[in-house]
Parts: structure tokens; sequence; C-alpha cells
């Protein structure tokens, strides 16, 4: 079979069921497959994890496949201490401000923002159900899903950190605390100011938005005075009235 054109081979059922202590000691054994059903189980979380920190789609997956390698060449001194969700978290923060840092070395200007976006949509965003949502309300959905990681993006990187991995991932108090190396209070306290930035940042945006709410200017107005006018023009009743 031609390697290019061949598909991964998936984890077997055993492997999938297998718990997060199983699966680290088969791939301290050399097991391919579990460490693929590990991956595939903490994808999502890592992910957006990183992405928290970087700010961009890319340099996210890039730091994640560092994480794994790097997790995979130190399988052997996992002891157990913590969660092994903890430990690849850890591992990924540690390798996400790695690349912030050679970044910020690398150009004395950190854009604020990302300027690269992504077309493809995630599939973890398309959560509901096909077959009743409208066009229309995907789009809407999308759009307020773009401006929301955009608002949670401009948030100071201590606090969009904490933020997704309390509110986006639901990791508890103390995960998040072991994960950062940070106190519960430290936890709690960075949480509310990214909720209170957020909200006032979405309210701006909000405020805004709102003058143009029902927006009559411009084609619209052209339209409908160009339609009274013809009508007005064309019936004789209404020239009649206009010249009394």
């Amino acid at each position: 079979m031609n390697p290019q054109t061949s598909t991964p081979r998936l984890p077997s059922d055993a492997t999938a069921a297998a718990d997060d202590p199983q699966l680290v000691a088969r791939i301290a054994g050399g097991d391919q497959m579990a460490f693929e059903s590990l991956m595939r189980k903490y994808n999502g979380k890592l992910f957006r994890v990183a992405r928290a920190i970087l700010k961009d789609d890319s340099d996210a997956e890039d730091v994640l496949q560092d994480a794994y390698i790097d997790a995979y060449r130190h399988i052997q001194d996992f002891r157990g201490d913590s969660q092994v969700g903890t430990w690849l978290t850890r591992i990924v923060i540690n390798q996400a401000l790695m690349r912030l840092r050679k970044e910020k070395r690398r150009s004395v200007i950190v854009p604020f923002r990302s300027v690269r976006t992504s077309d493809a949509e995630r599939p973890e965003a398309n959560v509901a159900d096909e077959t009743t949502e409208s066009p229309s309300s995907r789009v809407l959905r999308a759009e307020i899903r773009r401006i929301l990681e955009r608002r949670i993006d401009e948030l100071p990187l201590s606090f969009r950190t904490v933020f997704v991995m309390r509110e986006v991932e639901e990791m508890s108090v103390q995960e998040t605390a072991e994960c950062l190396g940070i106190s519960p209070a430290t936890v709690r306290t960075r949480l509310f100011r990214a909720r209170a930035l957020l909200r006032e940042s979405l309210a701006r945006e909000l405020d805004i938005a709102a003058v143009d709410v029902f927006g009559f200017a411009g084609a619209r107005c052209d339209r409908i005075v160009a339609a009274v006018l013809a009508r007005m023009s064309s019936e004789p009743a209404l020239k009649q009235e206009a010249r009394s």
C-alpha cells in the first residue's frame, strides 16, 4: 500500500478504554498506539491551553507537538505525583511560554493581537444540531464566537490563561493552580479579574454595535426614497395632491 494514501490506524478498543496510568505504563514500554490514545484524549484541552498563551492557532499546534515529543521522551520520569493530564498541561505551558519568550526576543514590538486567522472552523465549535440550525444562525454563532475569542485574546496573559483553563476547559481551581505553579487564591483572583475585564470589553463592543442597529442610511435610504418618488410620478392622484 502506498504510505502516502494510507489512513492512520486508530487505537484499539482496549487501548482507548485504558486509564491514564495504564497508558503511561504501556507508553514507557514502547507502545505507540497507547501514546496515540493519550494524545487523542488530551488534544482539545492542551490545544486550548497553548492557544490561550500564544493567541495563534498555528503556534499552538506547533507547541502541542513539541510538548508531546517532550512528554514521550520523559515518560519514564513520570512518577504519578500528579494526574497525567496535569503533568501534560505543565509541559504544554512551559513549551508555550518558551515560544512566547523567543517571539518577544525576535521582535521589539509584539502585536497586541494575532493578525493570522484560520478559515477552518474547529470541530468542537460546531456543537449545534446541524439538522435544526439555520445557516444564518450558524453564521451568527460563528461571528459571536470570533468576537469572544478576540476579546479573550486581549486579556493579559496571566488572566486569559486562567480563564481558558477554568471557564473553557472547566479545570478545577486546584488543578489550575498546580499546572501554573500558583496558589488557589491567586487562581480565583485572576479569574475574577479576567471575567470583569471581559465583561467590560464585551459591553464596549455591544455599545458600539448598538449605534448601527437597524441602520437606515445608505442603500436602504436611497432605495426607499427612489421607490416613493417613482410611485408618486406614476400615480395621477398623488401628482394632483402634490399640486394642491
